[in-house]
């Protein structure tokens, strides 16, 4: 990491679709000058249609529009809802794009996991929500549980020249609006990215010194969770040194083989008395955690292999007593109308046929982080789909 924290913002969270598409789809509707979207998925859905239109509006009344999406999370989307996009000059770009074996997609590591948008280089959206209807109450029971922020502030500068960076082999022209400078609020934050290349485990890292730290509480509400052991072994000593430590876990999943995962290292921690609690009324794809009383984090980085090892993420950490308190009171919320608690004798029961299982999978988050360099970190590139032009990135600042 090599950026430091930025005062005088103003953080906002924003809880599911319902708070987050309206807030985001209107100020790019106001968007003087440019609109920088990193995301993992559009759909066309009822969410994705409108932000087509919104874009469109965008473009059509001047607005620089550069979206990049990921090559095997929108791999779906139709041809013409691109093209009616790319024909009203938004430049729509696709990361890693690769060819499908056997009708499947085969591109599953060193994923665009980012979700961002930045809007005049005054105002940031970041997080974990992506740009489709199961973010939506009423797509049913397995309608996502999930996060945001609205940033104003002088942080917005570091989430607009990442942005900036990503897009950097494919934009035209280098952005030419001014990042924000003026103090807009009480909160320190700072943008922490993952990457394959300079930025391999910044964010494990600033989760582990802020756990090192707790002296109160720790709250993690995380949709995939398999840790690394450094991630594991600190929560445990936390919870041995006497903090309130509560791990907030899918209960109704989206891929039941994530919380057969996850239940592999409960043991581990329910001896030391970390709190787990799985939440039933929709699947969780939250990424959110706090400690104490002023330290925050929203992201896209779910705490698995995949977020910690491969994928490319961004989290906003936040240092503010007011946001943190607010984040704490939902999760509690949270924790008591709609989770259950596991409890060590429930895990104990059949644990003479799980326990090979149980020593399998602490070894492999052991070490994963090992096993993760062996893959190939292939040259990605994002790929210009307006102009039929591929752009190789290898995230060492250049094109090839």
């Amino acid at each position: 990491m090599n950026q430091a924290w930025s005062d005088g913002n103003h953080v906002e969270l924003l809880i599911n679709g319902e708070q987050y598409y309206p807030r985001v789809f209107e100020a790019m509707a106001q968007a003087r000058d440019e609109i920088l979207l990193e995301t993992f998925i559009i759909y066309d859905d009822k969410v994705g249609q409108p932000l087509r239109q919104v874009l469109i509006d965008a473009a059509r009344r001047g607005v620089r529009v550069e979206v990049a999406v990921d090559g095997y999370g929108t791999a779906d989307l139709p041809g013409d809802f691109i093209s009616s996009m790319t024909d009203a000059g938004v430049r729509f770009h696709s990361f890693d794009p690769q060819p499908r074996l056997a009708g499947m997609r085969t591109n599953l590591f060193r994923r665009l996991h980012r979700k961002i948008v930045v809007i005049d280089g005054q105002r940031a959206f970041i997080g974990g929500i992506n740009y489709s209807a199961d973010h939506l109450g009423d797509f049913g029971p397995q309608a996502k549980q999930d996060y945001a922020v609205e940033v104003v502030g002088p942080v917005v500068s570091q989430i607009h020249a990442s942005t900036c960076r990503m897009l950097a082999p494919v934009m035209d022209t280098v952005s030419q609006v001014a990042s924000a400078s003026t103090a807009a609020g009480t909160a320190s934050a700072l943008l922490v990215e993952r990457d394959n290349h300079r930025h391999r485990n910044d964010i494990e890292l600033c989760y582990l010194q802020a756990l090192r730290e707790a002296k109160r509480r720790i709250v993690v509400a995380n949709a995939y969770f398999f840790p690394g052991y450094r991630l594991l072994r600190e929560l445990r000593n936390a919870a041995r040194r006497g903090v309130e430590v509560t791990l907030i876990l899918q209960g109704q999943p989206d891929m039941r083989w994530v919380r057969a995962l996850s239940r592999l290292l409960y043991n581990y921690l329910l001896r030391d008395n970390v709190r787990i609690h799985e939440y039933r009324r929709r699947p969780l794809h939250g990424k959110v955690a706090l400690v104490d009383d002023d330290w925050s984090t929203v992201g896209s980085s779910n705490l698995d292999p995949l977020s910690l090892s491969f994928n490319l993420e961004a989290n906003l950490l936040i240092r503010d007593r007011t946001f943190n308190h607010g984040l704490h009171q939902h999760l509690s919320e949270l924790t008591r109308e709609h989770c259950k608690a596991v409890t060590l004798e429930r895990m104990v029961r059949g644990y003479w046929w799980r326990a090979p299982l149980i020593f399998l999978g602490f070894h492999i988050t052991r070490y994963f982080p090992r096993i993760a360099g062996w893959f190939p970190a292939h040259r990605q590139r994002l790929q210009s789909l307006q102009t039929d032009i591929e752009t190789s990135v290898d995230y060492r600042g250049g094109k090839t």
